[in-house]
């Protein structure tokens, strides 16, 4: 009984019943008003025409046009004004000032630094252009230098991330989508109290919406309360509007600016199995010791600089050493993305490996709701011969987004994409690996709105150690998987209506 009026009185079904409330209200009286002048259906109208050219007309992604001009089409009355409330993919006016004026600042800042990726274009011209596209367009410098640990799981990763928190001395940063209470954070929490009260720099980024329903609304200001210095992301507003669109979806832990964690991995319980969600919860990450932690370390401090004026300059998180290995560790590029400007450099990342790779490319994703333009690479990869290979959830974790990445598979399985679905449970990992010598894990998923909506990132590499681990884990997952073959995928017209229909709209999901 408890849990059941926990749910009810939950923050998210709260929360839920307001936005509703405000639509059914907005809606009933706009079709009052219509109905009893018509005048007012006829500015209706043409507001939606208005809205389809503007959609026509705009820069925004075809995918995202069509879904748009749709919706609007069928519902001629309401549909200009849905696009004016909720059509704006971009983040707000007041977000996008504070975070381009620290942009702005971090990239004076590398401007004293110079580029390394001239060095990889002896080895590997077509990788070097990568990097320098990446130098270029996220604003991230290459590193060498940087020793690369892989996690197969995300308790692989719990098991080194606890202590190396506990040997921080100067600073602790962690940037996160979910931060769940439970043993995971519970364990976190513990060291981050104790490393405050000892003097220790500890701060705290976490995505409001991501926590809408995990966390109390003020658990900021509990977190103040032991010394850790905490911002809730684009806190969320109940009204009638996705302004709460671009969400912090990254996962970044700096300890002292030597150590780095990244991946899809969050701060959740499912994270590292010890809480059963949807099968076994397949998810990866990496741990960067060296040089290339700087990248994860400045993506921090611009997202805290521009909301905190107490934030510190970017030199005084410099280590001034570094232990090295002694080994060669390829190159290293931790890189940000976010809806700030035009460039989807996650996308282009993909895109680019896809075009480059020339004996195979191993693929994980949750998700697949991809535009023509990724769908296109993946076609013309698996064409020319490349071995292409994706796996995907056998359980998923939302049932109307599992059927729309299964209404890809018949495009990709024709063109010769090789298609497997985890069938422990739910896969979470996001990486691309490609002919022994190029791999990018990260937290961006193969849909929409990692690609276009929120703030992402990943790390590049290119002739790390680690590529070869992340192959191997491939291959071994696949063993676990059932392998989609187009005979699994037959449907009835009425069915294969719905997820024509369900791809046109899947930017709006």
């Amino acid at each position: 009984m408890n849990k059941l009026l926990k749910k009810v009185f939950s923050r998210t079904v709260i929360t839920a019943l307001l936005i509703i409330i405000q639509a059914v209200w907005l809606i009933a009286l706009l079709l009052k008003f219509s109905s009893a002048l018509p005048a007012i259906q006829t500015v209706l109208r043409i507001l939606s025409l208005v809205a389809i050219l503007f959609v026509i007309r705009s820069d925004m992604n075809p995918s995202y046009k069509i879904g748009w001009v749709l919706l609007i089409a069928m519902l001629p009355i309401l549909g200009g004004l849905m696009f004016i409330l909720f059509g704006n993919k971009r983040p707000t006016k007041y977000m996008r000032n504070m975070l381009n004026a620290q942009l702005e600042k971090s990239a004076d800042y590398l401007s004293r630094y110079e580029s390394i990726a001239d060095e990889l274009a002896d080895k590997d011209g077509s990788a070097a252009g990568l990097f320098k596209y990446l130098e270029g367009s996220a604003g991230y410098p290459t590193a060498k230098d940087t020793q690369v640990t892989y996690y197969r799981v995300g308790e692989e990763m719990y098991a080194d991330l606890l202590p190396e928190l506990e040997k921080a001395e100067k600073f602790i940063f962690l940037e996160y989508f979910i931060i769940r209470p439970g043993v995971m954070w519970d364990g976190v929490l513990e060291i981050l109290k104790r490393k405050a009260a000892e003097g220790v720099d500890v701060r705290i980024i976490y995505d409001d919406m991501g926590c809408v329903d995990l966390l109390p609304a003020n658990y900021a200001s509990e977190l103040e309360k032991f010394g850790i210095r905490t911002m809730a992301f684009n806190r969320f507003v109940p009204a009638v509007s996705l302004v709460m669109n671009n969400r912090d979806h990254r996962k970044i832990t700096v300890i002292d600016g030597k150590v780095g964690f990244t991946g899809g991995i969050n701060i959740s319980d499912e994270y590292i199995n010890a809480k059963e969600r949807f099968g076994h919860w397949k998810d990866t990450g990496l741990m960067l010791k060296g040089p290339g932690v700087f990248n994860l370390t400045l993506m921090f401090l611009e997202m805290w600089n521009a909301f905190n004026r107490d934030g510190g300059e970017y030199a005084d998180y410099v280590p001034d050493s570094y232990e090295l290995d002694g080994e060669d560790n390829g190159y290293v590029l931790s890189f940000s993305d976010s809806p700030l400007d035009n460039e989807s450099v996650g996308e282009s990342v993909y895109t680019d490996m896809l075009y480059q790779a020339k004996d195979y490319i191993y693929i994980t994703t949750p998700y697949l709701a991809i535009d023509s333009e990724l769908q296109s690479a993946l076609c013309m990869a698996a064409k020319r011969g490349v071995d292409v290979r994706m796996i995907t959830p056998g359980i998923p974790d939302k049932k109307l987004v599992y059927q729309l990445t299964r209404s890809y598979y018949p495009t990709l399985l024709k063109a010769g994409v090789k298609i497997y679905e985890y069938t422990p449970g739910f896969v979470h990992a996001k990486s691309f690996v490609s002919d022994d010598k190029l791999c990018v894990v990260g937290t961006i998923n193969m849909d929409y709105r990692s690609l276009y909506l929120h703030f992402e990132c990943g790390t590049l590499m290119y002739g790390s150690p680690a590529i070869a681990q992340v192959k191997a884990d491939d291959l071994e997952t696949m063993e676990k998987c059932r392998r989609v073959e187009l005979s699994d995928l037959k449907m009835s017209f009425l069915g294969e209506l719905f997820n024509s229909i369900l791809r046109s709209i899947a930017p709006l999901l």
